[in-house]
């Protein structure tokens, strides 16, 4: 039997690696954890849902002063951004949470760490640094890098990506935005809230593109209110450097070409999977442009071979990469046989409002050919979002032919939060009459959890043909009161 250094060998430091390493190294297994960045975390924590989400409070707060009329209270006079300022707030938040990813912290659980560039050698061991480490099992969690766009020009622009938009020394003055996904629209309302004009370009004719349009025109129409401009339809042509801006070359919905100029470009059009110089043709390893190629229980083709998180390309989540880890842990260390199943994964992008969901959407049942029903509540008949003036989004429930929830989208405020019962609810498999009769606190925000229940009951509940019934058997008497006989 050959005789390998480690049980366990893991790339890459983000969500998907670490949990692998914590739980392996717990459960006994000899571990390796090899990253080719200096600090541990990945992008999530160092350029991604850390700090944007840091970003985004700090915006928050400064639109919310901006608008204090709005509450009541006096105008305010407020000084322009100082980017450092927020910058300094970012890395602080970072470091905060870094000592939970630390090389100590993993040492203590008997993890093994290493920096540097590690490429396969065989399908048992990698070579970093100048030397050779083997390992029964791999795990490949290498994670993503931001796509930039093969346009004419943009080789030769200075642009940003997620990677260097929190560590800006100044607040742009003018901004394009390059994209209209998740990232792009938070960072492209941000910005837009701590001063920036910002523009945003988008190929197709809706932003956050695999959300239900009415609930994505709602984001995008707030952000409009706010002085973002949005291109629609449009194509990227060319770019170029025009020393203190630059320019962005277009053809829009119209078939006009439109010259944007900007200080600042941002690339947000997506994602690319981190495998380049791996040496995964060296030991015919399955891969295509969208990531590795993986089974359910995220085996590649070479059985020992593990790959999880944003390198095998599908969900690009950070709670996914950690799910994943789990399901990894399961095949690989305590050979018990586990199975992905994101059926009921949620996801949330967290623009003002947020826009959260689980499951399916209308677009995602159309698809499959799923008939379904659709059930809304409005965020305006809360009582305690007209008391915190967060009258825009609602709640949208799908039910499915037997009447079971199969996906619900929530716009509005705290929507990250909210769907998390509905986490709950579908993975729980509760029935809808539970949460129906569940006594939530008042006033909250997520009463409209219950509410948007109560109204696909209350349709039967309060039927005619109860109604005939009680009427027979208790003989009540019916309406007290008709709106026509009403006298003020």
């Amino acid at each position: 039997m050959p005789n390998y250094d480690f049980d366990i060998g893991i790339l890459g430091g983000g969500a998907a690696g670490l949990t692998v390493a914590a739980g392996a190294s717990q459960f006994g297994a000899k571990t390796l954890l090899i990253e080719k960045e200096t600090a541990l975390g990945g992008d999530c924590l160092h350029f991604g849902c850390v700090p944007s989400k840091t970003l985004i409070k700090t915006a928050h707060v400064y639109h919310l002063i901006r608008n204090a009329e709005k509450f009541g209270l006096p105008n305010v006079e407020l000084k322009p951004v100082n980017f450092k300022d927020v910058a300094k707030r970012i890395q602080s938040v970072i470091g905060v949470i870094q000592k939970h990813d630390s090389v100590e912290r993993f040492c203590k659980l008997g993890v093994k760490v290493e920096f540097g560039d590690a490429a396969f050698t065989d399908e048992y061991a990698v070579r970093l640094n100048g030397k050779t480490y083997s390992a029964k099992k791999w795990l490949i969690a290498t994670g993503s890098s931001p796509a930039i766009p093969p346009v004419e020009g943009m080789d030769k622009v200075p642009y940003i990506t997620n990677k260097e938009i929190f560590s800006l020394e100044k607040l742009p003055v003018s901004m394009i935005v390059i994209g209209a996904g998740p990232i792009a629209i938070e960072m492209a309302q941000a910005f837009s809230r701590l001063g920036t004009n910002v523009t945003v370009i988008q190929r197709s004719g809706q932003i956050l593109s695999k959300e239900d349009k009415d609930m994505a025109d709602q984001v995008m129409n707030v952000m409009i209110s706010e002085g973002v401009t949005f291109q629609l339809n449009s194509a990227v042509l060319g770019a170029k450097d025009l020393g203190g801006e630059k320019e962005v070359v277009i053809k829009n919905g119209d078939s006009k070409t439109l010259n944007l100029r900007a200080e600042t470009i941002l690339v947000a059009l997506g994602r690319q999977p981190n495998f380049v110089g791996l040496g995964l043709e060296g030991i015919s390893l399955d891969f295509d442009k969208k990531g590795l190629k993986v089974d359910s229980r995220l085996r590649t083709n070479h059985k020992h071979i593990f790959a999880a998180g944003d390198v095998i390309g599908d969900y690009q989540f950070t709670h996914a990469a950690g799910y994943e880890g789990g399901i990894v842990l399961s095949n690989a260390i305590l050979h018990l046989p586990r199975k992905t199943d994101y059926t009921n994964l949620p996801w949330c992008t967290y623009a003002d409002p947020e826009l959260a969901s689980i499951g399916m959407n209308e677009k995602r049942a159309e698809a499959a050919g799923i008939k379904y029903s659709v059930w809304t509540e409005e965020f305006k008949a809360n009582d305690r979002s007209l008391a915190e003036a967060e009258e825009i989004g609602k709640i949208k429930m799908l039910l499915d032919e037997k009447e079971k929830p199969i996906g619900i989208q929530i716009l509005g405020p705290q929507a990250g939060e909210l769907i998390n019962e509905w986490v709950a609810v579908m993975n729980g498999g509760i029935k809808l009459s539970t949460l129906a009769s569940a006594v939530h606190p008042y006033p909250t925000i997520g009463e409209i959890n219950k509410r948007v229940v109560g109204t696909f009951f209350s349709g039967k509940i309060f039927s005619d043909k109860v109604k005939k019934a009680l009427k027979f058997f208790f003989h009540l008497k019916g309406r007290a009161c008709e709106a026509g006989n009403v006298s003020i």
